[in-house]
């Protein structure tokens, strides 16, 4: 799960991603130039679901422009709350160039899912769950938000709207 949220966290983090060869299966060894990959890794679900995740990972960032098309301007990011340390847990906005392209990342870096965790949101409405690094089908235990929140006043976190979420790990 720990791997799982990090992996989310850098693709929706300002900057380029850069993970070691291996590290898109959860290579156990340490890389070697004089052997190949760890590929019958993935006849393991947590393996395989962590390839899937990936991919899942990188179809999202080119899909949602908001990702990437401000990665070097300061509007292009806010912290919801960077100082969540008792629940282990980050959480941020990244803008595109159109005022409705947002995606809020969400990264629970806690072993234990969290309920009920109320999110400061930019803008009052349905959110959907673009990626959930819980789901059962990246080897987690499928904790989430059946695919969408309602954010909706009180705001929270200096934001107008927001929403109560299940964080998972």
């Amino acid at each position: 799960a720990g791997l799982r949220s990090l992996l989310a966290y850098m693709w929706a983090h300002p900057g380029k991603q850069l993970i070691f060869m291996g590290t898109e299966i959860g290579q156990e060894a340490e890389w070697s130039d004089e052997r190949e990959l760890d590929w019958w890794l993935l006849e393991k679900t947590g393996h395989a679901g962590l390839s899937s995740l990936v991919g899942d990972l990188n179809r999202t960032y080119q899909d949602e422009p908001a990702l990437w098309i401000s990665d070097n301007v300061p509007d292009g990011f806010r912290w919801i709350d960077a100082n969540d340390a008792s629940h282990n847990v980050l959480s941020f906005a990244r803008y595109g160039t159109d005022p409705d392209d947002i995606v809020v990342c969400v990264a629970n870096f806690n072993a234990l899912p969290h309920e009920n965790y109320r999110l400061g949101l930019p803008k009052e409405g349905t959110w959907h769950e673009v990626v959930n690094t819980d789901a059962e089908i990246y080897g987690g235990s499928g904790v989430g938000n059946l695919g969408e929140v309602v954010a909706e006043e009180p705001g929270s976190h200096g934001l107008p709207a927001s929403a109560r979420i299940q964080v998972p790990p």
